[in-house]
C-alpha cells in the first residue's frame, strides 16, 4: 500500500478515514474545511458518522477532498443573526479544484459532533451545482422551494447568490412567482445576483419577469449594486430590460455617483446615454462630478466637463469640485479644472480657500498651481493665512513659495480664529515655535517675522519647551527676552522664571539683556515675609487661557525660587544672576534661603558692596549698549578678549 500511494500528497492514514465518508459527507467536510480556512465555525451535518470502509468509495470523485477556494461574502450580503445557517461560495464541480488531502485542524470535532451549524439538502445540492439533484428534490417536496431560513433566503436567493445557473432556472420553472421574493433585508434574487457578478443569472432571472427597480432596505437597486462592482455587462443588460438610472440610495448617491467614484468611463458613458443625470445630488449635496474630482477620475472629469456639468457646484459645506481634489493631492485634476476656469477663490463655509486645504496636506505641487489664481485679498477674508497651516505642518519649502508670492509673514489670525485657540495665537511664527518647527521659524523670521505681535510672546514657549535652539534663534530677531505673561503678573521677568529649572537656557537670557536687577527689587526688603501661598505646578506656570481672570497678587522672585520645586537649586540661580548686577541688597527671604546650606556662603558675599571694577564697567557698558543691540558687541572695533568679556564669553 505504501508503494501504491508513494507518488502522491496523501497522508493514508487520514485516507483510510476519509474513506469511511459518504459522498454527501466528503462533500459537507469539504465546505467545512473552506468555512474553517475563512475563520467560519463548522458545520453539523444529520447522519454524520463514520462508515466501515467500502471499495467502491476510492473512486469518488471527493476522494482527494480538494481544498476549496472561496472568497467570503460581503456581510451586507450574508444574512444575519441565523445560527443554523451559513452560506458558502463552492465551486460548481467540485472535483475540478484539485489539492492535497491534509487533514483539517477541526476533523476531530467534525467527528466528536461538536459543530452546531447545520444546512439542508437541497442547500448542499445548490452548492455544489447538482441541478439532477435539485430536480429530484422538488418533485418529492415542491414546497420546500419556497421555505424561508430566519433571515427570508429561499432556495432561489441561494442560487442566484453562488451563480448556479441550472439550479436557478429550475427553480424559477418550479415556483415562478417566488422571481421577486424579497428576503428580510430586502434583497432580490436579481440583486443578489448582480451584487456577485453572475450575469448568466441576471439574464435569466430578467427573462423570467424579474424587477429591476426593486432595492433592498437600503434603497440600493441592482443596477446600482452592479456599478458599485464595475460590472459593464450586467449595467448593460439592466439599462437594456428597464432599470431606473437616477434612482437614489438611501444615501441619495446614484448609480452615477458609483461610477464616478469608481472611474469606470465606459459605464459612465452608458448611463449617461440612458439618461441619468448630472445635477443630482446626494444627501451631502454632491453631484456626480465632485465625486469624480474627489476620486481623481481624470477621464470621468474630462467626460462630464463635455456632457455640461457645473464644475464650481458646491457640496453642502461649500466644498467645490477643486478644493476636494486640492485636499487628496490630484494634481492633474487640479490642473484640469484650473484650465476650465475653475474658481480657486470660492471657499467652503469655514472660510478655508483650495490654497489652504492644498498647503495644510502639503501639496506643494498643487500649491503652485493654484498661487497665481489664488487672489490674495480673497485669503485676507478668510481670517487665515495659507502660512498659518504651513508653519503648524512645518513645511519649509511651502512657506519659501508663499513668501516669494508675497504673502505677508506676520498675517494675523482673525478674532474668531484665534478665539479656537486658548493660548489666542495669531502668527504664523507662533505656531511654528509651538510646534517646535524650527526650520518653518526661522524661514518666517528671515522673511521678516516679528517675534513680538502675540499676546504670549513665542519666546516664553520655547523657553517653557527648553527648546534652546529655538530660544536663540527668537532672540537673534529681537524676541522680547523681558516678555511677561499677561494673566500672571511677576515682579520680574518671566523668562526667569520659566528657566530656574535650566541654568543654561538662563544664562543664555541674561546674556542678551534679561533684567536680572528686578530679581532683587523686593518690595518686602529686611522686613519678615507674609506665608507664602503654594504655587501652582511648573506645567501650569504659564497658563494660556485668557478667560481666566489675572491673579491680584504679583509674585516676587524670592517667592518663585523659594519654591519646594526650585529651593534645590536656589544657590546656583542666585549666583547666576548676581554675575549680572551691580550692588544689590538682599531681601531677608534670600538670604535665609543662602543661610540654609552652608556651601552657599559665598554665594551671599558675591551680594556685597565689594564689586570689582571690571563687573561695574562690564555692567555699565552693556546697559549703554542696550538690550536690543547687545548681539552686536562682536561688531564693535574692541579686542576680542574684550568682547568675549562684554558678552560673558570669559
Amino acid at each position: 500500500m505504501m508503494a501504491e500511494h508513494s507518488g502522491t500528497n496523501v497522508d493514508l492514514e487520514d485516507y483510510s478515514l476519509y474513506n469511511q465518508l459518504s459522498d454527501d459527507q466528503l462533500m459537507q467536510l469539504a465546505i467545512e474545511r473552506s468555512l474553517a480556512e475563512h475563520g467560519a465555525p463548522a458545520i453539523k451535518t444529520a447522519n454524520c458518522r463514520p462508515r466501515p470502509t467500502s471499495p467502491s468509495r476510492s473512486s469518488s470523485p471527493f476522494r482527494s477532498l480538494p481544498t476549496l477556494r472561496l472568497s467570503s461574502p460581503p456581510r451586507h450580503h450574508l444574512p444575519p443573526g441565523n445560527p443554523s445557517q451559513l452560506y458558502v461560495q463552492l465551486p460548481a464541480n467540485p472535483a475540478s479544484s484539485q489539492g492535497p488531502a491534509v487533514p483539517p485542524p477541526f476533523l476531530s470535532c467534525y467527528f466528536n459532533k461538536s459543530s452546531t451549524r447545520e444546512y439542508t439538502q437541497l442547500q448542499s445540492m445548490i452548492f455544489s451545482g447538482n441541478a439532477e439533484a435539485v430536480m429530484d428534490i422538488i418533485h418529492k417536496n415542491s414546497a420546500c422551494v419556497t421555505e424561508p431560513n430566519q433571515d427570508g433566503w429561499i432556495a432561489l436567493h441561494e442560487a442566484a447568490y453562488f451563480g448556479q445557473l441550472q439550479c436557478l432556472r429550475i427553480l424559477i420553472q418550479s415556483q415562478p412567482e417566488t422571481v421577486n421574493r424579497c428576503c428580510c433585508s430586502g434583497q432580490t434574487p436579481l440583486l443578489l445576483a448582480a451584487s456577485r457578478g453572475f450575469a448568466s443569472c441576471v439574464e435569466a432571472l430578467l427573462d423570467h419577469g424579474a424587477d429591476p427597480n426593486i432595492p433592498n432596505k437600503e434603497r440600493d437597486t441592482p443596477l446600482f449594486k452592479a456599478c458599485e462592482k464595475q460590472n459593464e455587462q450586467i449595467v448593460d443588460i439592466l439599462l437594456q430590460t428597464g432599470a431606473s438610472v437616477n434612482r437614489p440610495c438611501s444615501q441619495g448617491s446614484t448609480a452615477l455617483h458609483e461610477a464616478a467614484e469608481r472611474g469606470h468611463l465606459n459605464i459612465c458613458k452608458m448611463l449617461l446615454k440612458s439618461g441619468a443625470n448630472l445635477s443630482v445630488t446626494n444627501a451631502y449635496g454632491i453631484q456626480p462630478f465632485f465625486t469624480a474630482a474627489q476620486s481623481g477620475e481624470l477621464s470621468v472629469i474630462k467626460l462630464f466637463i463635455e456632457k455640461g456639468a457645473e464644475i464650481d457646484q458646491p457640496a453642502a459645506d461649500g466644498a467645490t469640485p477643486l478644493y476636494e481634489a486640492s485636499k487628496n493631492g490630484h494634481v492633474t485634476i487640479v490642473e484640469t479644472l484650473l484650465l476650465q476656469k475653475a474658481n480657486a477663490n470660492q471657499s467652503t463655509k469655514s472660510g478655508l480657500m483650495p490654497i489652504h486645504i492644498a498647503v495644510k496636506k502639503n501639496h506643494s505641487a498643487i500649491v503652485s498651481l493654484l498661487l497665481p489664481a489664488t487672489t490674495r485679498n480673497m485669503v485676507l477674508q478668510s481670517g487665515i493665512s495659507p502660512l498659518h497651516f504651513a508653519a503648524e505642518q512645518n513645511k519649509g519649502d511651502v512657506i519659501q513659495m508663499l513668501t516669494d508670492a508675497g504673502y505677508e509673514v506676520n498675517a494675523r489670525l482673525s478674532e474668531e480664529r484665534s478665539k479656537m485657540y486658548q493660548d489666542r495665537r495669531s502668527t504664523a511664527l507662533y505656531m511654528s515655535v509651538y510646534n517646535k518647527n524650527l526650520e518653518a521659524a526661522e524661514k518666517l523670521l528671515v522673511a521678516g517675522a516679528n517675534p513680538n505681535l502675540d499676546w504670549f510672546n513665542p519666546l516664553l514657549i520655547a523657553v517653557r519647551q527648553g527648546c534652546i535652539e529655538m530660544v536663540t534663534l527668537l532672540l537673534e530677531f529681537g524676541a522680547n527676552v523681558n516678555a511677561q505673561i499677561s494673566t500672571k503678573p511677576l515682579s520680574f521677568p518671566a523668562a526667569i522664571l520659566l528657566s530656574m529649572e535650566y541654568l543654561p537656557m538662563m544664562k543664555l537670557l541674561l546674556d542678551h539683556g534679561c533684567n536680572a536687577y528686578a530679581c532683587f527689587h523686593c518690595k518686602f526688603g529686611s522686613k519678615a515675609h507674609p506665608v507664602i501661598v503654594a504655587p501652582r505646578p511648573r506645567h501650569e506656570e504659564l497658563r494660556y487661557s485668557v478667560e481666566e481672570q489675572p491673579i491680584q497678587h504679583c509674585m516676587q522672585f524670592c517667592e518663585a525660587v523659594s519654591n519646594p520645586s526650585n529651593c534645590e537649586w536656589a544657590g546656583p540661580i542666585l549666583s547666576l544672576l548676581l554675575d549680572y548686577v551691580g550692588h544689590v541688597k538682599l531681601c531677608s527671604q534670600l538670604v535665609e534661603l543662602l543661610e540654609s546650606c552652608s556651601d552657599w556662603t559665598p554665594i551671599k558675599w558675591k551680594a556685597t558692596p565689594r564689586q570689582p571694577l571690571s563687573q561695574l564697567c562690564r555692567l555699565r557698558i552693556r546697559r549703554l549698549v542696550g538690550v536690543q543691540r547687545l548681539k552686536l558687541i562682536n561688531t564693535l572695533p574692541l579686542p576680542g578678549r574684550l568682547q568675549r568679556f562684554l558678552c560673558y564669553s570669559l
